[in-house]
């Protein structure tokens, strides 16, 4: 170790020491010859580490790009499929709706006939009951009439007939009676 220390002052002594400021004219001291040479080497040598850099980043680039790619791929066979299904679904709703709105016309209209049948047996159940009570009415003054002429006709019967006279009538009229029954029955 001390001979590299030793030959490191030997070189020190031996430069010569700059007095001034200004421009150095030699070529070699001023290095140019060993800078292109240092950037000859860099370049020789950094060309290769930059190309791979540059690969790399390249194949990088080039990879996201492809998985971008493929993932708009995927999004658009997606948004695809769920406009597919949008559109089912949509139409599968107007034909819930239609038939709804079917179903609903047809249940007024079944409703609407079902009420006019209603109507119609309630009008003949009450014209029925209507023509019954008027015959009950009219059967009942009927009786009312001929019980009144029979015990008009038995009044004056009475005070005009005698006793054989009024028996025999009583009977005529009992018969009479009779088949009336059974010509009202």
């Amino acid at each position: 170790m001390k001979n590299v220390t030793d030959s490191f002052v030997y070189l020190v002594g031996h430069w010569p020491f700059a007095g001034s400021f200004g421009f150095n004219t030699d070529i070699l001291a001023t290095n140019p010859i060993n800078l292109s040479i240092v950037l000859g080497v860099l370049i020789f040598f950094g060309k290769g580490v930059l190309n791979d850099l540059l690969d790399n980043r390249k194949q990088r680039i080039l990879n996201t790009i492809r998985n971008s790619e493929e993932l708009r791929k995927k999004t658009i066979e997606q948004l695809e499929r769920a406009r597919d299904r949008l559109r089912k679904v949509e139409i599968e709703t107007d034909e819930y709706r239609i038939n709804g709105y079917s179903e609903i016309e047809r249940e007024k209209a079944n409703l609407i006939n079902a009420t006019y049948e209603s109507l119609e047996r309630l009008e003949n159940y009450k014209n029925e009951t209507l023509h019954f009570e008027q015959q009950r009415a009219i059967n009942k003054v009927r009786q009312r009439v001929f019980q009144e002429a029979l015990q008009g006709a038995l009044g004056t019967l009475n005070s005009c007939l005698n006793s054989d006279l009024h028996f025999r009538t009583i009977s005529a009229n009992i018969a009479i009676l009779g088949a009336m029954e059974e010509i009202i029955d």
